[in-house]
């Protein structure tokens, strides 16, 4: 059997894999602070018919050796951390991460997840939470009698608010802190914009906005979407090419086969 037919499939189901990646990327071009996939390929075992340095004769070697592969797998999936574009929104609980970082959210359960998506809300206890209700790490809390309108959050995170009433004055509402990882690609992405540690990410690091390398907050703003439409457009033009060479490549070898059967009736 022509080994091209098995090498060819390799080709196609990993740009079967290309385009679903890419898809995704597209399906969340407007998604808030979503970070783009790009998919990591290698090629699979050769078969070494003669390796390299053989000799062929007394004191003669050959400077190169036979050997054919058989195909390509993907590898890995990776988030790019790059920065998306910033979006004033006007409300004073949205807030984006200008550099590196994370908010940390708790879940019902107690474990800790991560996002970049900085739109929050306040739920009945005052609490800042996500659009899921998840509460923000950190213990921010909003008090009666305090309008949205009137809360600022500074770019190291420090909340504060104006009392209404005769002495306006100024309540300090707590510390937005923001969390990084040795190596972001490393999360594990598990939907509503939130991932959660692994052993590939490394343990989170915990710090003051602004401070040690981490990134600063921008009030009344959200991150958007770090997807280029045209970027990705090319990549799915180009798997798609990729994809109908491989069935040509498939195709070729079918019609060797069928010369060889006619070849023997």
């Amino acid at each position: 059997m022509i080994r091209a037919l098995y090498t060819s499939a390799t080709g196609m189901k990993a740009q079967e894999m290309l385009i679903d990646v890419t898809a995704n990327n597209l399906a969340n071009v407007n998604t808030t602070a979503f970070k783009r996939s790009q998919v990591n390929f290698a090629d699979l075992i050769y078969s070494t018919q003669k390796p390299a340095g053989t000799e062929i004769a007394a004191g003669v070697q050959t400077p190169t050796g036979m050997q054919v592969g058989t195909g390509v797998r993907p590898v890995s999936t990776n988030k790019l951390f790059l920065n998306g574009t910033l979006q004033q929104t006007g409300n004073a609980l949205d807030v984006a991460i200008e550099g590196e970082g994370f908010f940390r959210v708790d879940l019902p359960s107690g474990e800790a997840r991560y996002t970049r998506d900085g739109s929050f809300r306040m739920d009945s206890a005052g609490q800042l939470v996500t659009a899921d209700g998840y509460i923000l790490a950190g213990g921010v809390r909003v008090p009666p009698g305090v309008t949205i309108d009137k809360i600022n959050i500074g770019t190291d995170g420090t909340v504060t608010a104006v009392q209404g009433g005769a002495t306006n004055a100024t309540l300090n509402l707590g510390q937005m802190q923001i969390v990084r990882f040795v190596n972001p690609s490393g999360l594990s992405s598990e939907g509503s914009n939130l991932y959660a540690e692994s052993a590939a990410s490394g343990p989170e690091t915990q710090g003051v906005p602004g401070v040690d390398g981490m990134g600063t907050l921008r009030q009344h703003a959200l991150e958007g979407s770090n997807v280029e439409v045209v970027t990705e457009l090319i990549g799915l033009i180009s798997a798609q090419r990729a994809y109908e060479i491989n069935s040509r490549a498939i195709r070729a070898g079918d019609e060797m086969l069928s010369t060889t059967t006619e070849m023997i009736r």
